[in-house]
């Protein structure tokens, strides 16, 4: 077996840069099974296909590929959580104790990665949460052996909460969905809207997962008033909440709605009519420099379906996987 405890894995974590050191790199693979596992969680199939899902796995594969020869071989196994933390929870405990999995890779949806979270500590291996966003990873439930790799609720509430109170969005009303993700990131964006100045003046929540209908939560957005919709949800189900918004109407009323965890794949499903003037919040954008559209090409290349390009949760999941750059081999020194 390999030794692959914490301490190899967190004593060279980094920030979500390309080549930045990774925790990978520290893992000490041992005798004949020189093998290093990594499991891929996600959602195949479900609301957050496009923005983790297989797109993620290609990206972990990418960083595996990048590897070159360092001494060890890595395994990719992929599974579908279905966005259940009972299906996630099982699923890593046979991935550790009959495949011997040593790393956790990506895992959307904040309640199943809080529940892998403690399988994870458990059994003493590794969790680089790429797209699951709760702060709990990082507050209450806090735990040696995660790293909250690429973005988390926080973040994504200062950024986006505190710039629309600036440009002049006073009053605000949620829509959130009903799990840990949604009400983490509702209450963070409710404190810096009010540390900036504006006002909070009410909240729905809808279920997660399953909604498809806004209908009723828009309206009462809409008989609320406020300035700025908070749309407090992720993937497909902000995709259908936003569009929503733009066929009842609320933009033209003079309601901004803010998708307060929207990707760039996002967009291009809402399409440039409706999400033209809204603002989002990226760790990681495919087209910014040379270097990122050079790592997007290979995930491309290396068949993302349809051609999916990488956002900040694939990304995350190909730097928190790539090692850092070989060292270099100091000159020998003159005498």
């Amino acid at each position: 077996m390999i030794d692959t405890g914490r301490r190899n894995f967190l004593s060279g974590t980094g920030a979500i840069a390309l080549g930045a050191a990774s925790p990978i790199t520290h893992a000490r693979a041992q005798g004949a099974a020189n093998t290093i596992r990594i499991g891929v969680l996600t959602d195949m199939s479900g609301p957050f296909r496009d923005i983790s899902g297989p797109t993620s796995v290609v990206s972990t594969r990418t960083a595996v590929q990048d590897f070159g020869n360092r001494g060890f071989n890595v395994e990719v196994l992929v599974a579908d959580h279905q966005n259940r933390p009972d299906v996630g929870v099982n699923l890593v405990r046979q991935w550790i104790d009959r495949d011997g999995v040593d790393v956790i890779m990506d895992v959307p949806s904040s309640g199943v990665a809080l529940a892998v979270n403690t399988v994870v500590r458990e059994r003493n291996k590794v969790y680089l949460n790429s797209t699951a966003a709760t702060v709990e990873l990082t507050g209450g439930q806090c735990s040696p052996n995660t790293i909250h790799w690429t973005y988390d609720t926080w973040m994504l509430a200062r950024s986006t909460g505190a710039a629309l109170v600036r440009a002049g969005g006073q009053s605000w009303y949620f829509i959130t969905a009903d799990y840990a993700f949604g009400h983490s990131l509702e209450g963070q964006t409710m404190d810096f809207v009010r540390q900036a100045g504006g006002r909070v003046v009410g909240s729905v929540r809808h279920p997660f997962p399953g909604t498809t209908d806004y209908s009723s939560f828009l309206l009462q957005a809409q008989a609320s008033r406020a300035q700025v919709v908070g749309i407090a949800n992720a993937g497909v189900d902000a995709i259908n909440a936003i569009k929503q918004a733009g066929e009842f109407g609320l933009m033209r009323r003079g309601q901004r709605v803010a998708g307060l965890l929207v990707f760039v794949n996002d967009v291009n499903s809402l399409g440039l009519q409706t999400a033209g003037g809204s603002v989002l919040t990226e760790t990681f954008y495919w087209d910014l420099n040379d270097r990122t559209r050079a790592v997007s090409g290979r995930i491309v290349a290396n068949g993302t379906p349809g051609g999916n390009r990488p956002s900040m949760g694939h990304a995350g999941c190909y730097s928190a996987t790539t090692p850092p750059p070989r060292p270099m081999v100091p000159p020998p020194s003159r005498a």
